[in-house]
């Protein structure tokens, strides 16, 4: 089944960001190459899609997981939360409905 993972950002954590980013880059992969990954990226914190020394607010991440449970211990694990970027994250059962495929 395909899961939501909101991450919420904690003002001002975009140096946390900044240097934990590419370990939370290579899980993301993990998952794209096991093709479980249906949707990821961050939310500028501007109406950018470089936002600077704006940052960010959060992030999206739309993939498969065997049940919520492996979804929310996966989520807890990300170095994102680890670096204390995110201030909370959400996992939520998700159906997708459009694109069709």
């Amino acid at each position: 089944m395909l899961y939501a993972i909101v991450g919420e950002d904690v003002p001002n954590s975009l140096e946390q960001r900044l240097a934990s980013r590419p370990a939370h880059l290579a899980r993301l992969v993990e998952l794209e190459a096991a093709g479980r990954m249906v949707a990821g990226g961050p939310f500028p914190a501007i109406d950018s899609a470089d936002p600077g020394p704006a940052g960010f607010v959060g992030s999206l991440i739309v993939a498969e997981f065997d049940s919520l449970e492996a979804a929310q211990t996966w989520a807890d694990a990300d170095p994102y939360v680890a670096a204390g970027v995110y201030a909370r994250v959400t996992v939520r059962p998700f159906k997708q409905v459009f694109p069709r495929s």
